[in-house]
């Protein structure tokens, strides 16, 4: 009897030892500054707004590139002039978001319209682990077209970028609202 009575003291203690598990995977939390906007009117097509975090770096006069170091991010801006291929180059503007398709959960559009400036286009937002989560065109129709795609340096994951995804998407509406064709 007391063999038994040992035997079920010694299990008891062993099951009430706690079992060490991993700690679950986390993610920081990002918080960014109050945007302050500057004016960009050095190029020869248009000028516009953009964040003071971000740096302008230029390529070109017709490829600038907008850069959030502390982001890791990059919006990536190419100029052309319309001529007589507005088609072509709305369909090539339409077609890029749509290559992320197999990664995206989903692509929802935001069309932009400003008549006082003659700004028109749209804002694509891939939702989903995709290369480039934003993209947007603008044109006035008729001699000017603006593309521009947002690209992180780091691999897609959109639950860990998406705080930055809508910082900047905030920025790139900027932009488009504060566009100036010269």
């Amino acid at each position: 009897m007391r063999c038994i009575l040992a035997l079920i003291v010694l299990f008891s203690g062993l099951g009430c030892t706690s079992d060490v598990q991993p700690k679950p995977m986390g993610y920081l939390r990002l918080e960014y500054p109050s945007a302050e906007y500057l004016n960009y009117d050095k190029l020869s097509g248009f000028s516009f707004e953009y964040n003071a975090n971000a740096q302008v770096k230029g390529i070109s006069q017709i490829t600038p590139r907008l850069v959030y170091p502390e982001m890791k991010a990059t919006l990536y801006l190419n100029y052309v002039d319309i001529n007589n291929n507005l088609d072509s180059l709305l369909n090539d503007a339409y077609k890029l978001p749509y290559k992320h398709i197999s990664k995206a959960e989903s692509i929802p559009e935001k069309v932009f319209i400003n008549d006082k400036s003659k700004v028109y286009g749209t804002l694509f937002s891939v939702v989903g682990n995709a290369a480039s989560q934003h993209q947007f065109f603008l044109t006035d129709s008729t001699h000017h077209f603006l593309v521009g795609s947002l690209y992180f340096y780091a691999r897609p994951n959109f639950d860990s970028i998406y705080p930055a995804t809508v910082y900047l998407q905030k920025d790139i509406i900027h932009l488009m609202e504060t566009l100036n064709w010269k």
